[in-house]
């Protein structure tokens, strides 16, 4: 799937699925289920708080909304991904 949308014949930026928040995530995850946001996939921080990424980009923009200042916008330190077997 394209990370684009066409809007009056021009590409436009679909919007980020994934964000940062300044939260646990126990948190995240209640937020999501109260809003009927669908995780793909989410993280710890190593820097503090939580990755998540949303299945699309409409629930990305409701939670983004919901936690408000608590989306982080600067870099993160992120947990390296090891893969198993």
């Amino acid at each position: 799937m394209a990370d684009t949308q066409t809007a009056a014949n021009q590409n436009v930026p679909a919007p980020s699925r994934a964000m940062n928040v300044d939260a646990a995530r126990a948190d995240v995850i209640a937020m999501c289920a109260k809003h009927k946001a669908t995780i793909s996939t989410i993280e710890d921080l190593m820097s503090g708080g939580t990755r998540v990424v949303l299945m699309n980009g409409t629930d990305a923009a409701v939670i983004r909304k919901a936690f408000g200042k608590k989306v982080i916008a600067g870099e993160v330190v992120r947990t390296r991904w090891v893969r198993n077997g």
